[in-house]
């Protein structure tokens, strides 16, 4: 049981690895949610239907 604690650990945090390293500040923590969000309105902009329908 403790070996299978030990492995999930190890496995989060190697996983957590990458989003760690990706933002050093708090500032850039900000500009990557202000990036997803400006994709994520771009998206929606270009998917939208050109008319309502009725």
């Amino acid at each position: 049981m403790k070996k299978i604690q030990i492995t999930a650990t190890l496995i989060a945090l190697l996983a957590l690895a990458p989003m760690i390293s990706a933002c050093h500040t708090t500032a850039g923590v900000g500009e990557d949610m202000s990036q997803g969000g400006h994709a994520l309105t771009n998206s929606a902009n270009a998917n939208a239907p050109s008319s309502p329908h009725p």
